[in-house]
């Protein structure tokens, strides 16, 4: 009784799994900061699905920050964040070789950080589209009680049917301010909140932020700021951005004044709430 409660704490409610026995591999994985991804096939069901196996020693550092305080495993904060652009957890456990894993839904699509990356123009009815998509799957993560941590880009796919889907949970924590404390510098530099460079406290503000990158570089396909590839790099993100309207003349002024709102310095003067910045282009059409 005693093992498969020991067991049942560990691995999500499920026994542990001989990975490559339950799953067939379909696609060799892909390298991740922190883990190995791979699109294989469930032998049960032969549903094709994702699976997420996570390198304890890179994620080590990172979870020791919070040894004691609580903090959800991946797996179980992924379960606990649902909505029609997030990527959805289906189960989380400990493999019978000791590795974390998740199971994921398989999508589908091509990363916006690739679509942006090949500097083609979207149609502006498209952009603001992908703003309002990728703005309410935060507005989903926040209302769960959680902040993400790393929204950019590269962690959010285009489905072929438009669906913007927001994933990976790996540095996201309960919004709570034991989980948020100064010196935890993790994100994506050139999306990184000042607050985070500056080692300050934070809160889901910086979620705000990182989105403002994001929706900015959606809008233009440019970046607010001067690229850069190192924290110290997002210094500069203390310093008015570039404006927007610069690089997009006809972008509607509503739109231009939400995203702009999402990029200043002081937490205070960004939108309290992707609710918020939500409501405020509402009535933006294009």
């Amino acid at each position: 009784m005693f093992l498969s409660q020991f067991f049942a704490k560990f691995t999500g409610g499920q026994p542990r799994v001989d990975l490559w026995s339950r799953y067939e591999r379909l696609r060799e994985s892909n390298s991740g900061t922190m883990s190995q991804f791979y699109k294989v096939k469930d032998t049960r069901s032969g549903v094709v699905l994702g699976l997420k196996i996570i390198d304890t020693v890179k994620s080590q550092p990172i979870e020791g920050r919070y040894k004691g305080l609580g903090k959800p495993s991946e797996g179980e904060i992924g379960g606990k964040i649902i909505g029609p652009h997030i990527a959805k957890t289906l189960e989380w456990g400990i493999s019978a070789k000791g590795e974390s894993y998740i199971v994921q839904e398989y999508i589908e699509g091509t990363l916006l950080h690739a679509l942006l990356s090949a500097r083609k123009p979207l149609p502006p009815a498209k952009r603001l589209d992908l703003v309002r998509q990728a703005a309410t799957a935060i507005a989903v993560v926040h209302k769960a009680g959680f902040v993400h941590r790393d929204i950019c880009p590269r962690n959010f796919l285009l489905q072929p049917d438009g669906r913007l889907v927001l994933f990976d949970f790996g540095l996201t924590v309960p919004d709570k301010p034991v989980f948020l404390q100064p010196g935890n510098r993790t994100g994506t530099p050139n999306y990184m909140a000042p607050e985070i460079v500056r080692r300050k406290q934070s809160d889901k503000r910086l979620d705000v932020f990182s989105f403002g990158v994001t929706a900015y570089e959606i809008c233009t396909l440019h970046l607010p700021w001067p690229h850069g590839t190192t924290g110290s790099a997002a210094m500069m993100h203390d310093s008015p951005p570039s404006s927007i309207s610069e690089h997009w003349p006809g972008i509607p002024a509503p739109l231009a004044t939400a995203i702009t709102a999402c990029l200043q310095a002081d937490p205070a003067s960004r939108p309290a709430s992707m609710e918020a910045f939500l409501g405020s282009i509402s009535k933006v059409t294009l």
